[in-house]
Parts: C-alpha cells; sequence; structure tokens
C-alpha cells in the first residue's frame, strides 16, 4: 500500500492537545493552592462536606464576597478555580437532597465561575475534567502514583465512597496513557505505511484497556455501593434532562433565563472516546450518538480538538481491513474487543452500583436514579454503545459471533 501523507497531512503530536505522555489526559501536579485573595472559595471547598452535612453550606455561600478573577494566573490555578467553584456549586444546589435543590446560584458565586469557565472553554458545572482529572495529589510528594497514595483536593458527603469513586476513576484515565500514546503513533505509522509500528501501536492500546478494567477493579474496594447510589451519585447530578430539575439553573447575574447543564458523566472522558473515534466505533442509536457528541462541550478544548483530529484521518479500520495482513486485522480485533471487554466491565460495575440498589428503593425515585448523572437512561445507553463497539471487528464468522453472544445477557 502507498504511504496516506501528503501535503496537507501532516503526523499527529499529543503535546500540541495538552496531553501528556505519562498521564494522558490526566492534569500532572494539578495546584491545591490558590493566591490568598481567594481563601472564600477555598475554604468553603475544603469544608464542603461538613457545611453540607450541618446545612450550613447556603448559608456560607450567601455570605461570601465577590470576588475578580484577574488574579488566577496560569493554566493550573485556574483549573484549581474552576474545581472549587463547581465543588461549591454542586454542593449549593443539593444540600437538601433531591426534594429541595436549588433554583438560583446566586452571583457571587455565579458570575465568578462563569468567567473561568468562558476562559476554560468549559460549561459552569462540575466536568469530568474538574472532579477526576485535576482533582487529585499524592500523600507523599516522593511517593508512586498509587491508589494508596492519593488523596482528593475536595470531595463530597459519603466519606471513602466518594474518594474512592473520584480516585479509581483517576487511575483508570491513568492506565490509558501508553493507549493514547498508542493512537497517535496508530495514526502516524499508517500516514508513513509502517504496518509494524501500526501493529505495535494497537497492541499497545489493547494493554492499556486491559490495565483499565484492571485499574476499574479497585472500586469495589474502595467504594459501596449503597453509599454511591444513596448519597454519592446525586451530587454529580446535573440540570438538564433531570426531572428532578425540570426547569434548570438561573445563573444571577449571569443569565435571566434558566441553563440547562448535564452531570458529570464518564461520556465526559476524552480517553474512551479518543479509543473509539480511532478504531471508528459509531453508536447505532441515534441518541446515543448524539449525547457522545455532545459530551465533547464538557471536555477541554485541547482535549475535544484532538478528537477532530483524530476523525480527520483516513480511517484506520478500513486501512487495517484492506491491508490484506491477517496478523494486521487480528491486532485490530484484539484492541475492539478489549475496548468491549472495558464496556462490560462498565455495565456489570453499574449493575452493581446503581441498578440494584435503585430496584431496592421505591418506584418513583428508582425510575428518576437509574438514569445517568449525565440525564441519559443509562443501562440502555451503554448497551447500545458496547454492541455498537462490538460491531466494529472486521470480518466476523459465526463462531466468533457466537462467543460475544453471552454479553447481550446483561
Amino acid at each position: 500500500m502507498e504511504p496516506l501523507r501528503g501535503p496537507s497531512v501532516s503526523e499527529i503530536c499529543l503535546k500540541d492537545f495538552g496531553v501528556c505522555e505519562h498521564y494522558g489526559f490526566v492534569l500532572p501536579e494539578p495546584k491545591t493552592e490558590l493566591p490568598d485573595y481567594y481563601k472564600p472559595w477555598m475554604e468553603i471547598a475544603t469544608n464542603l462536606t461538613e457545611l453540607i452535612e450541618s446545612h450550613q453550606l447556603r448559608v456560607q455561600v450567601n455570605k461570601m464576597p465577590l470576588l475578580s478573577t484577574q488574579y488566577l494566573q496560569g493554566h493550573r490555578a485556574m483549573r484549581l478555580a474552576h474545581l472549587s467553584l463547581g465543588f461549591i456549586t454542586m454542593g449549593y444546589v443539593w444540600q437538601e437532597g433531591e426534594r429541595q435543590p436549588a433554583k438560583t446560584l446566586p452571583s457571587n458565586l455565579a458570575v465568578p465561575y462563569y468567567k473561568i469557565s468562558v476562559q476554560l472553554g468549559l460549561p459552569p458545572i462540575l466536568v469530568y475534567a474538574d472532579s477526576v482529572l485535576a482533582n487529585w495529589r499524592k500523600k507523599d510528594p516522593n511517593g508512586s502514583m498509587e491508589i494508596e497514595n492519593l488523596e482528593t483536593i475536595f470531595t463530597f458527603p459519603g466519606g471513602q465512597s466518594t474518594s474512592g469513586f473520584l480516585l479509581v476513576s483517576l487511575m483508570v484515565e491513568k492506565a490509558a496513557a501508553i493507549g493514547i500514546k498508542g493512537v497517535a503513533n496508530a495514526i502516524n505509522a499508517m500516514l508513513t505505511n509502517d504496518t509494524d509500528t501500526l501493529q505495535a501501536a494497537l497492541q499497545d492500546i489493547t494493554s492499556s484497556l486491559n490495565d483499565m478494567v484492571e485499574a476499574f477493579k479497585q472500586m469495589h474496594d474502595n467504594v459501596h455501593n449503597r453509599t454511591f447510589y444513596g448519597v454519592v451519585r446525586l451530587y454529580f447530578s446535573g440540570w438538564k434532562d433531570n426531572p428532578l430539575m425540570p426547569d434548570g439553573l438561573i445563573y444571577e447575574g449571569v443569565s435571566k433565563e434558566p441553563i440547562y447543564l448535564s452531570g458529570g458523566s464518564a461520556a465526559q472522558s476524552s480517553t474512551v472516546q479518543c479509543f473509539d473515534q480511532l478504531l471508528g466505533i459509531r453508536p447505532t442509536c441515534e441518541n446515543a450518538a448524539s449525547f457522545l457528541q455532545r459530551m465533547r462541550d464538557y471536555m477541554l478544548p485541547k482535549h475535544r480538538n484532538l478528537l477532530q483530529a483524530i476523525a480527520s484521518y483516513p480511517s484506520i479500520r478500513h486501512y487495517v481491513a484492506s491491508s490484506g495482513s491477517e496478523e494486521l486485522c487480528q491486532s485490530y480485533n484484539t484492541c475492539v474487543t478489549a475496548l468491549v471487554e472495558l464496556r462490560n466491565y462498565h455495565l456489570n460495575t453499574v449493575a452493581k452500583y446503581i441498578t440494584i440498589p435503585a430496584n431496592d428503593q421505591p418506584l418513583a425515585r428508582g425510575c428518576i436514579f437509574q438514569r445517568g448523572t449525565g440525564g441519559t437512561p443509562l443501562m440502555s445507553f451503554l448497551k447500545n454503545v458496547r454492541d455498537s463497539t462490538r460491531k466494529a471487528i472486521i470480518g466476523r464468522s459465526v463462531d466468533e459471533t457466537r462467543s460475544f453472544a453471552w454479553y447481550s445477557t446483561l
């Protein structure tokens, strides 16, 4: 096959998209302190759990001064500010639980939060890029990046289950770093018709996906399912497609009309969408495809741009299928299978942490809370995306189809 590279086609460089070779989409060494001027924000965010549980958070927020954003210098400071105000916002809205969500965000919180959001290119709500990618620090700065040596910067009620949920998600993202590098290597190898490097890149992605599943398994030791369902999930719920907040949220001093925003969701992970884009995974359900596309608006602009850049290159699936190389096809199919297995594991985890506890609740509450925090009908969405992933396998035989049949029982 002839190389695909032309005058308008250049190799992909992850650094151009704010992606770290060792951490992937995770923010390396997030800031944990802001200038003293922002002490009112940091004190409230640091003591969020106690303020929520004592029903004093809204009181304290209403007393906050309206602070300027001009003293926030650099990307990491902006990320920490967005993180802190995001946690405060979710706590403020949900302080009284699902029965009395706030309808208005006061201007002393809403105005600076909106300004910071515009500068970062993120929406004014707690997103995955905040709570997972930028919400960590090492207990021992010289120690390794293992979950035992990590803690969150901010948290919600729920104790270990809340911090465990966020830190396990972080470890899954960290495990993806080699695979994300593999995505760039795979594209660049295709452009130069280097099939050996392409095969090695696909193997790296497969290995990374397997590592992500292993990291995901730590959820069971660190998060209690009924605590997660009954306490933790609410604080990540948004005000779009949420029956608890059908009228959205008024951001005082920003808009007189309500704003509708989705809550934090794994669909906001640039990592998994990065793999999907490379491998040619397309949801067969229009609603699922539309939701995943919309979730890109909740990613950092550079990360969003990487997904768009990957989409601009020729199809690797088509390249592999046309290569005539059985080994290359096998490497591609093994990679897709690993992604199916990750999604299958996610489905099983959702069943444990959401479906089973929801079935123990009164019908009305169970119906509401079997939706994802992003607002989707959770299980049907995840099944469609999983099944769409399986269909990307090249040239499945009848036996191969049968080997996947047990997934459909979930």
